[in-house]
């Protein structure tokens, strides 16, 4: 479907993950305030550049990727990859740079800032450590998102997301 100034009201959270470091992170079944530099509680084993600052705050993926990810034969599950929060009904490859994530009604906006590109981190949960099957240079349908914080809020599983053309 492809995304125009917004998409259908279906779009949800699904989980909100979160680590001290490391992955997978894991959903958790609360609210979680999310500040300028991410959402309190996570944490990151490599700090900034490569993980976490302020351009890559919220780490974003989508239930309907990781449904692809695993029809291939990869581990692929909420968390997995380390993304923050799984979203459903948002397709990674319609998202762009500067869109913006209106998420749930305690008023947090995200903007998208760029593809997270894949690590060998997360490469054991690849069939023959195949990372590349969510790079955004060939797979970008599948590929995860990182975003600023436009707007603090809570987040949790369920919240709405509004999706808008920036």
């Amino acid at each position: 479907m492809p995304l125009t100034d917004r998409l259908p009201l279906r779009a949800r959270v699904a989980h909100v993950n979160l680590s001290p470091g490391g992955v997978p992170k894991l959903p958790v079944d609360r609210p979680v305030r999310v500040g300028r530099l991410g959402l309190a509680g996570d944490g990151h084993d490599e700090p900034e550049p490569s993980h976490g600052g302020p351009e890559q705050a919220v780490s974003i993926y989508a239930l309907e990727s990781i449904r692809r990810v695993a029809a291939d034969g990869h581990r692929a599950f909420p968390g997995a990859f380390g993304e923050n929060l799984t979203l459903e009904g948002v397709e990674m490859g319609n998202l762009r740079p500067d869109d913006t994530l209106a998420i749930g009604d305690g008023g947090l906006v995200l903007q998208l800032t760029k593809h997270a590109s894949p690590c060998q981190t997360i490469g054991h949960w690849f069939v023959e450590r195949q990372i590349a099957r969510i790079s955004p240079k060939v797979h970008p349908e599948d590929a995860r998102w990182y975003a600023r914080v436009l707007a603090e809020g809570p987040v949790r599983a369920g919240d709405a997301v509004e999706v808008r053309r920036g």
